[in-house]
């Protein structure tokens, strides 16, 4: 018994030197040479003595080698990862549209007529209740307006994990699953950083501005999201992009909007027709000039917002026309 009792001691405190030598990443040895894991064998060595400091770690790779991707790929088994965009995560079985065997023989029309039906039942198994089938109806709208404002998969995920949250927490009931869903999209993009206007959002949802906007803040206070308010620089690099302007002018608009926010000028305007109002200005400046209906066509704010905020801006700056 005693001796069983020294054996853990032992043991603990070569687990805990182990661990030790390992934050350190340095040979306790030779105090040189610094502490690397063997790809072959799995142990933990030394690159300068070649000590093994542990040699029972757990290869957790594939049994099977491979040289390139296309080998790394063609032997992998696993398959995509789990993804919040979908109401079962991803998780569920597919049954290929191909009417091919597993040799590409073709299926005989009794096979063809039984995959169809299976099919068909696999997409009806696939939500068990109506609570399902409205999570599926949300996140591919979700799914079909990121698509049209060009917003990156990893907004989708932030977007989709917002609407399980205001799923779970009850804040759908007596409003519209796309409201909802538009108003978590908008939120996820501003906190991700890559802000689009409630015009942008709305010219691509069901429904109507006001309804995004009032959905959005009461999102937004009940799941206790911190926003902050939107950069018009943000905006400028995309806005030059589909005004084909250089890079020389977008520079420009960037300084011209952080001098005048230095001024106080930002305060309570709208930070697209900033926006729109510094690109025009840099515009007449490095002698690329776009019209005001140009601008505002881009931006999607109105001439008078431009004509208004470029005065302020330009005056701000000292310039005069």
């Amino acid at each position: 018994m005693a001796r069983s009792t020294r054996q853990r001691q032992r043991d603990s405190e070569t687990n805990e030197q182990t661990q030790e030598a390992e934050q350190r990443r340095v040979c306790d040895e030779c105090s040189a040479g610094t502490l690397v894991k063997s790809e072959d064998q799995g142990e933990l060595v030394c690159d300068q003595c070649g000590l093994i400091v542990e040699s029972a770690n757990i290869d957790r790779g594939p049994e099977w080698r491979a040289f390139n991707h296309s080998e790394r790929q063609n032997k992998s088994r696993v398959g995509a990862p789990t993804t919040q965009t979908m109401h079962d995560k991803g998780l569920t079985t597919s049954i290929d549209w191909k009417n091919q065997d597993a040799y590409g023989r073709s299926l005989s029309s009794d096979k063809r007529s039984q995959m169809r039906r299976l099919r068909k039942w696999q997409e009806r198994i696939r939500t068990k209740d109506a609570g399902e089938r409205n999570l599926q109806f949300a996140l591919s709208e979700t799914d079909r307006m990121a698509s049209s404002l060009a917003i990156p998969r990893s907004v989708r995920e932030v977007a989709c994990v917002m609407y399980r949250r205001a799923l779970d927490e009850d804040l759908i009931r007596g409003r519209s699953i796309e409201g909802v869903a538009t108003s978590t999209l908008y939120a996820a993009c501003r906190m991700e950083g890559i802000p689009r206007s409630l015009e942008e959002v709305s010219a691509v949802s069901r429904v109507d501005r006001k309804e995004i906007g009032r959905t959005y803040r009461y999102v937004a206070q009940e799941l206790g999201l911190e926003m902050e308010p939107v950069n018009p620089k943000k905006y400028v690099p995309r806005f030059c992009s589909e005004l084909e302007l250089s890079e020389e002018v977008q520079a420009k608009a960037n300084e011209i909007i952080d001098t005048t926010t230095e001024k106080g000028l930002l305060s309570g305007k709208s930070p697209t027709g900033y926006a729109a109002a510094a690109i025009y200005a840099s515009s007449l400046l490095c002698n690329e000039k776009k019209t005001q209906r140009e601008v505002a066509a881009v931006s999607q704010v109105t001439e008078v917002t431009i004509r208004n905020r470029y005065q302020e801006q330009i005056e701000a700056m000292g310039i005069h026309e």
